[in-house]
């Protein structure tokens, strides 16, 4: 406390309140940015604390973890507390609304209570002559307990209103070969505080860069998480009691049956947010033991027309990958895991190709992206047509090019490679894990050796690492050893360049901005024909690539990380020595 009593004689310019010269006998902060922040404080008509976590000069686990210490008070996590054994009766909510502070239990004529602020002497003199007990004050993260406070507090709708504000836009319901009929349940979802929300979260999304929305219910608890360059994140965490209505409000628009809770469906919808710009989503919803999972994907119909120089080939890679696109003939297949980028690689290319004079047909499950040109269908394996079936038909109508969303099986294999070896150029997709690895891969499905050499020109294998914020990375200091064993070679580590860390700052996520494409690019050679048709292993063939000049992922990460694109940490998470 006497830390406290010397910044208080300090503070001689503007009244700061306790928290205030707390901070700054902690270093935290100057004495002109606590002025400054109670200017701004009263301006907005805000509390001291919630401009200073609000604007990020202190964050609120760092806060928690200062005050705890000066004060000597005990400092709690309220992940770890269960929201539906808290007390409700103890303290009036608005008292708990009011001054940010949660009652955790009773102890004797004693109360305790969570708070960020202990300081705040107003509120322990409220609540003692509200209760007309002590009060033994708790540490908490301000985050965690305002987020903890509205969950308790709030009703359903005031909690979701509080999460979605105000704003016009419009939902286009999505066109379904067979559409259900709501019927009277649609009136059971047309709930305000349910659409705001939805619509606040699909937009937020949209503008946060995300791949994906995850919508996800648990036992006593409800939780929104956005893929933001491939990592998700925690983004909401409204009442449980939405989760009904929610899933409902999602499958009305996406045109799935919402009377059907037992198995998965899929479905797709639109959001309207402008006189001239529709954003398409595809849904995903998955019974789970405490409700529907719902996954909202995305799709980015721009993605397919930004260039092939915006993916991270480097030069040589794009040029084989160019070299092999103009060939009248063959397969192209692209692997990689889901979420690795091949439907984006893959419409690049069809974009690239898709010309007046050339018919393009492609089969996808279900197709992400609209290609104005391209004839496109969605399998539909309830209804019999399969990616077997579709291919069997586009070789009935003359076709150039044939894009297969996926090969999954020796059916659909065994018609995409007879496409390929009678004058047809076929892209597709297998799961794979390198480009070497897919030819054995196709192998173990049954397909014979000599089809696969005389029909295959080219695989790349591809991974998405986070690119590095250009704004705030750093050089990190790597040590020689671990430079070495991550897969440099010794003569590479010249000192001409540093790799780079991230760092984070307000324009970027946790230093990490975008994503940069990791490629190997290998084309099917004579040696490496000869190496399938004699049945050699995936070793043999990336034996004969690399001394090829074809980069492993490994590689081709590093790199990227030597270009200072992204971190090696991140090289090492996502690719394999």
């Amino acid at each position: 406390m006497a830390a406290v009593d010397i910044a208080q004689k300090d503070a001689s310019s503007i009244a700061l309140p306790g928290l205030g010269r707390a901070l700054i006998s902690a270093g935290k902060l100057t004495q002109k940015t606590a002025e400054d922040i109670v200017r701004k404080a009263q301006a907005s008509r805000n509390s001291f604390i919630a401009e200073v976590t609000g604007a990020g000069i202190v964050s609120a686990s760092d806060l928690a973890h200062t005050v705890s210490s000066i004060f000597g008070a005990p400092l709690l996590d309220l992940n770890a507390i269960d929201p539906l054994r808290l007390p409700r009766d103890l303290l009036d909510a608005k008292i708990c609304q009011a001054y940010r502070v949660l009652v955790l239990s009773k102890r004797s004529n004693r109360l305790i209570v969570a708070t960020a602020d202990p300081t705040d002497q107003e509120a322990a003199e409220k609540i003692k002559f509200t209760t007309q007990m002590g009060v033994d004050w708790v540490i908490a993260e301000y985050d965690k307990l305002v987020r903890l406070i509205d969950a308790n507090t709030k009703t359903a709708s005031e909690a979701i209103d509080a999460y979605a504000g105000a704003g016009e836009f419009e939902f286009e319901e999505a066109s379904s070969e067979t559409e259900a009929d709501p019927g009277d349940a649609a009136n059971d979802v047309e709930d305000a505080p349910i659409v705001k929300f939805l619509h606040k979260m699909l937009l937020d999304a949209f503008n946060m860069r995300a791949s994906d929305l995850h919508f996800e219910p648990y036992e006593h608890h409800y939780r929104v998480r956005f893929r933001v360059d491939g990592e998700l994140r925690e983004i909401a965490s409204p009442p449980i009691a939405i989760k009904e209505k929610l899933a409902s409000r999602i499958k009305v628009i996406s045109r799935l049956d919402i009377s059907e809770k037992r198995v998965p469906q899929d479905g797709r919808m639109k959001l309207k947010v402008g006189p001239d710009r529709v954003i398409d989503f595809r849904v995903s919803t998955l019974p789970t033991l405490f409700g529907e999972k719902i996954v909202i994907r995305i799709l980015d119909p721009s993605s397919a027309k930004m260039g092939i120089e915006a993916l991270g080939y480097e030069p040589e890679e794009k040029e084989r990958l160019l070299k092999a696109i103009e060939r009248p003939y063959g397969m192209i297949l692209v692997t990689g895991p889901t979420g690795s980028g091949k439907t984006v690689s893959l419409y690049t290319c069809l974009n690239l190709l898709n010309k007046p004079g050339v018919n393009i047909a492609t089969a996808e499950d279900p197709s992400e992206i609209n290609l104005p040109g391209v004839n496109q269908v969605n399998v539909n394996e309830r209804a019999g047509l399969t990616f077997a079936v579709a291919l069997k038909a586009f070789l009935r109508q003359d076709p150039d090019i044939i894009m297969v969303g996926e090969i999954r099986d020796l059916e659909t294999a065994d018609i995409s490679i007879k496409a390929a070896q009678t004058g047809h150029l076929v892209l597709s997709t297998l799961h794979t894990n390198d480009a070497p690895t897919t030819l054995t891969r196709m192998r173990n499905m049954g397909i014979a050796p000599f089809n696969i050499a005389s029909s295959v020109i080219l695989i790349t294998a591809q991974r998405l690492a986070r690119r590095l914020c250009p704004l705030c990375k750093e050089p990190a200091d790597i040590p020689h050893e671990a430079l070495i064993d991550a897969g440099y070679a010794e003569e590479t580590i010249d000192g001409s360049w540093v790799p780079y860390k991230p760092v984070g700052c307000s324009a970027c996520n946790n230093g990490y901005k975008g994503r940069v494409g990791i490629y190997q690019v290998m084309p099917v050679s004579e040696e490496i024909q000869r190496i399938i048709l004699r049945d050699g292993s995936a070793l043999e063939i990336a034996a004969q690539a690399k001394a090829e000049g074809v980069r492993s992922l490994r590689e081709s990460g590093l790199h990227k990380a030597k270009l200072g694109l992204t971190s090696l940490e991140e090289v090492l998470a996502v690719t394999n020595l």
